[in-house]
């Protein structure tokens, strides 16, 4: 044969489209990961201001006045307040100014929310103490663990979580079929993917806590986090492989990796993170993960409903269009056989890539 027709043949127009997608998501992979973290800088980040008489409102204006808005600052009436808010992570910092009308100040901060935002705020609060010629100290109220350098575990712990969970619906595709046949297969897809999540959720946790000591906190809240998060990304890969069929799995990988994973806050938090990423990071899996299980280590568990209500919705919405396509494509075949063993459930044969 001709090259030209052994060309033809062996990569079929299929293959070139898909090829072609795999062009375009490396291409956006590179542009988002660089994108948000290639010039992480403070903005608007939440801090109180505790100080006596009314220096607090003068100060708070001052600080949020500075060169880029790097501050939020608001008065707050007293370090007990501000360090209840801290825990309930509704503020990042808190400015304590010298009670007793000294110039030597104090700013509580938290790294466990991430050792990047916390440098920030420390270089920040220390150039406006030189400017006034003031000193600053710092002092930690959620230490990260000594084992979690730079609060990155959780963040980790999440993508692995997130891998687990569309690799598992990946396969289930691949080794039978992207669409299911009929909402019964895509139940025993969905059952599958549930016992997946709770197995790895648990292995996960246990890795993180007791094995490496990296992570603190409840290994059992890490479990259930982890269980919802597998289940929450294998349900979304899944509904999108039941509706773009093999192309779905790319689609998957656009929102958890490409989209998710440099927009969860986890090499730097959100007020380090452009304004685009800062907004689609917490309402995606791997962004309300990495919330909740940073709260589970070094915040009491505070502060989680949002971010477990939204891994909630992707999980169930992730299971009504799993079946909600598989019902659909059993109405369409309606009075043909099944193919013997499942050994593929799609609507249309598969055609190899090459």
């Amino acid at each position: 044969m001709r090259f030209a027709d052994e060309l033809k043949n062996a990569v079929t127009p299929r293959a070139a489209l898909l090829v072609l997608g795999c062009l375009a998501l490396q291409l956006l992979f590179i542009t988002s990961y660089v994108g948000a973290l290639h010039h992480p800088e403070p903005r608007d980040v939440k801090v109180a201001v505790v100080a006596p008489g009314g220096a607090a409102e003068q100060l708070t204006g001052q600080l949020n006045e500075l060169p880029g808005s790097p501050l939020d600052a608001r008065p707050l009436a007293s370090e007990a307040a501000a360090r209840e808010e801290m825990m309930n992570r509704d503020i990042d910092a808190t400015l304590l100014v010298d009670p007793r009308g000294g110039k030597n100040d104090t700013l509580l901060v938290a790294s466990g929310q991430g050792g990047s935002e916390t440098r920030a705020l420390e270089q920040i609060f220390t150039e406006v103490a030189k400017k006034q010629q003031r000193t600053v100290a710092f002092r930690d109220i959620a230490p990260a663990s000594a084992q979690d350098a730079n609060g990155l575990s959780s963040f980790y712990l999440v993508v692995g979580w997130c891998v687990g969970g569309y690799l598992c619906a990946a396969i289930l595709a691949i080794s039978a079929g992207a669409r299911p046949a009929n909402t019964k297969r895509a139940g025993i897809r969905l059952g599958a993917m549930a016992l997946y999540a709770i197995v790895s959720g648990l292995l996960g946790a246990v890795i993180a806590g007791p094995v490496l000591g990296a992570l603190p906190g409840s290994m059992w809240g890490l479990w259930g986090l982890g269980a919802l998060t597998v289940f929450a990304v294998g349900a979304l890969t899944l509904a999108l492989q039941g509706i773009f069929g093999v192309v779905g799995i790319g689609l998957a990988i656009l929102v958890i990796v490409i989209g998710g994973n440099p927009s969860a806050g986890g090499a730097f938090p959100g007020p380090m993170l452009p304004g685009f990423w800062r907004s689609i990071g917490p309402a995606l899996p791997p962004g309300a993960a990495t919330w909740v299980a940073r709260s589970i280590a070094y915040f009491k568990g505070n502060n989680v409903t949002g971010p477990l209500l939204v891994l909630s919705a992707w999980a169930v919405a992730g299971t009504a269009l799993t079946l909600a396509v598989a019902a659909r494509v059993k109405s369409s075949r309606k009075g043909a056989d099944d193919t013997p063993g499942g050994a593929t459930e799609v609507v249309t044969p598969q055609t190899p890539l090459v």
